[in-house]
């Protein structure tokens, strides 16, 4: 395990410095920059900008240098000092804004972790043991329901119901009493209350995936050799079904650890944008659409790592849980 462990931590060396480059290149890749975009803007409301107030901007934010000298200035403010650069469009450090929004993403994105596993692990197994029963069809039912409808659409209908017929606005995360104050524990607990509508919205699809991963995995362990031998021994159906099956089915969801923390990053987009939730998705958004390269870049660098650090605990996770896989990691080291 030590060895897995050094050579993983070894291995994403090179690959963060690959999708630190990768993420300078998709930023660079569309036409123009954010003056072009900020111009743009000027025109459309009838200013203009003359073209020594344009040079001293591009000499101010360094748009004016080759590509390679752009790339070398901003990973080396990341890795020598811990600067991500200023945005241009917020005129404040990019680690400011993104610290800003991550504590919402954080709880938003471990409670719906929790309701999901808390709402699939007990109805997939309903549904594995009792395969074919009407309880297992109406969960099938729902489950595909699930996984047709697109969340932002029931983040629509959601606000839409809770406003025709409740008089209630479900939109934002902070009630605007503490929503310029800082964090404490009325604004936490007030977070916390107003956290379950975009909880649900966003827990739909994913518990729906959920409950259909475990039912398949449980049902194909239900009928291997070592439950039916535990069977013949006469243990109790609760401990044949628990013990083994059901430990082993629960491996995709730790495997699937790894994704966790890119989402508490990113988000659901467009459920935060129809709840107006200030949430990191949002922000990310933005700063594509307004070419804000020291923004944008951040957070997909952050993305990655972060898809890296998730991947190497999802894997020691795994290597614990499930004994087969700890077994085949010792032998290779």
């Amino acid at each position: 395990m030590r060895a897995l462990v050094i050579r993983r931590l070894f291995y994403m060396v090179p690959t963060m410095f690959a999708i630190s480059l990768v993420a300078f290149l998709i930023i660079q890749l569309p036409p123009g920059n954010y003056l072009t975009t900020y111009i743009a803007e000027l025109s459309a409301r009838g200013q203009s900008v003359d073209q020594t107030q344009i040079r001293a901007l591009e000499q101010r934010y360094g748009l004016d240098d080759p590509m390679f000298v752009q790339y070398l200035r901003w990973i080396g403010g990341i890795v020598l000092h811990g600067d991500f650069g200023q945005s241009f469009q917020y005129q404040r450090d990019v680690s400011d804004l993104i610290w800003d929004r991550v504590g919402i993403s954080v709880a938003l994105a471990l409670a719906t972790i929790v309701v999901s596993w808390g709402l699939a692990i007990p109805i997939g197994i309903y549904s594995a043991v009792r395969q074919h029963s009407l309880g297992d069809y109406v969960f099938t039912f729902l489950g595909f329901i699930g996984l047709a409808t697109p969340n932002f659409m029931l983040a629509l209908l959601f606000v839409w119901i809770a406003f025709a017929y409740f008089g209630e606005s479900v939109g934002g995360i902070v009630s605007p009493e503490f929503a310029d104050s800082a964090w404490n524990l009325g604004k936490i607990l007030d977070v916390v209350s107003n956290l379950w509508a975009p909880v649900l919205i966003i827990g739909t699809a994913g518990t729906a995936v959920l409950i259909r991963v475990l039912r398949a995995n449980l049902l194909d362990e239900l009928r291997k050799p070592y439950v039916v031998t535990a069977r013949a021994k006469g243990l109790p159906e609760w401990r044949v079904i628990l013990k083994y099956p059901v430990r082993m089915a629960l491996s995709p969801f730790i495997s699937t650890i790894g994704w966790v923390l890119p989402t508490i990053v990113g988000g659901e987009v467009m459920v935060s944008i129809v709840l107006s939730l200030e949430t990191t998705g949002p922000l990310l958004l933005q700063a594509l659409r307004n070419q804000d390269m020291y923004l944008a870049g951040a957070f997909i660098l952050v993305l990655g790592v972060l898809t890296l650090v998730g991947t190497l605990i999802s894997d020691l996770l795994l290597a614990w849980w499930d004994p087969r896989i700890r077994h085949a990691q010792a032998e290779e080291a």
